[in-house]
C-alpha cells in the first residue's frame, strides 16, 4: 500500500507532467514571472485544478533548473493571488482559480466553458411571481405583471462562483429546469430562435450577506462583486432583467478600454 507521502509525490509528479513549461531564459522578463505567468495560466484553464499539488520548492528548482528563490518568488505571486497555498510535510497546492470574464454581452456559462472552467448549476427557483417594481420597469410591464424568476446557483469545477436572479416575460420562452442545469440561459434564448443584440449593464461591490456566504461558501462580509443587466433582443424587446452576485475572490470582470481619436 502506497504511503501517504507517496501519494503526494506521485500527485505532485502528476499535476506537473501535464504542464509543458518553456522559460526564455533570453528574455528581459524575469524567470519567477515568467514561471507565474504559465502557472497562473494552467490554473484558470483547468490544467492545474483546485487539490493537484506541485511539490515543495526543493523538488520544483530541480525540475525546471532554477534556482530556490527565484521558484520562492514565483510560487509567492501565486499564493497572494489565493491560487496556491503551502501546507506544511505536503507542498504547495493549487486551491482555486480566478474567473476573469470579458464585460460584454455573454452567459457566464459559455464565458466559464470556454475558459475550461467545468461551469454546473443547480436551479433554487424557477417560478411565475408578481414582478417588483425594478423588474417591471427594466422588462417594460406593469408592476405585478407575471414573469418567471430563474435563482440558480452557477459553479466552477464543483465550487460556487455565482448566485444569479434573473426576471423573463413569462411568454418569452419555456424554461425547464433540468436543462437550465446542464446548459446556459442564453445559449436556451439562441436555441429558441431569440437574437440577443444589447444590454444595459451596471457593476458595483458590496459586502455579502449571512445567506449569500452561506450559498457562496463565503464568510459573512466578504466582498461581493454585483451586476444589474437588461438585456434586449434585435427588435429592442426587453427579454432578461438579471441581477447576479459572484465572489469577488474567485471572479473578475476583464475589460477593454479603447482611446478614442
Amino acid at each position: 500500500m502506497a504511503r501517504t507521502g507517496d501519494r503526494s509525490r506521485s500527485a505532485a509528479a502528476c499535476a506537473l507532467g501535464s504542464l509543458d513549461l518553456s522559460l526564455d531564459r533570453t528574455s528581459p522578463v524575469p524567470l519567477y514571472h515568467q514561471l507565474a505567468r504559465q502557472l497562473e495560466s494552467a490554473i484558470e484553464h483547468g490544467t492545474l485544478a483546485p487539490g493537484n499539488l506541485l511539490g515543495n520548492e526543493v523538488g520544483l528548482s530541480a525540475r525546471l533548473g532554477l534556482s530556490r528563490p527565484t521558484v520562492r518568488q514565483a510560487i509567492q505571486s501565486l499564493v497572494d493571488k489565493g491560487l496556491l497555498v503551502r501546507r506544511r510535510g505536503v507542498g504547495t497546492q493549487v486551491v482555486r482559480s480566478q474567473v476573469k470574464r470579458p464585460l460584454e454581452l455573454s452567459s457566464l456559462y459559455d464565458d466559464l466553458e470556454s475558459a475550461g472552467q467545468g461551469p454546473s448549476t443547480r436551479v433554487l427557483r424557477n417560478a411565475v411571481v408578481p414582478a417588483t417594481a425594478v423588474a417591471a420597469a427594466a422588462l417594460g410591464l406593469a408592476e405585478g405583471a407575471e414573469v418567471t424568476l430563474l435563482e440558480r446557483l452557477r459553479f466552477a469545477h464543483g465550487q460556487p462562483m455565482a448566485f444569479l436572479c434573473n426576471y423573463l416575460p413569462t411568454a418569452l420562452l419555456e424554461l425547464d429546469s433540468p436543462r437550465l442545469e446542464s446548459t446556459g440561459l442564453y445559449r436556451m434564448m439562441r436555441s429558441a430562435g431569440i437574437t440577443l443584440h444589447s444590454a444595459r449593464q451596471t457593476v458595483g461591490a458590496r459586502r455579502a450577506t449571512a445567506e449569500e456566504a452561506a450559498r457562496l461558501d463565503e464568510k459573512e462580509g466578504a466582498a461581493l462583486l454585483t451586476m444589474q443587466r437588461t438585456a434586449y433582443d434585435d427588435t429592442g424587446r426587453p427579454v432578461e432583467y438579471g441581477t447576479h452576485v459572484y465572489r469577488a475572490s474567485r471572479y473578475s470582470f476583464d475589460i477593454q478600454l479603447l482611446v478614442r481619436p
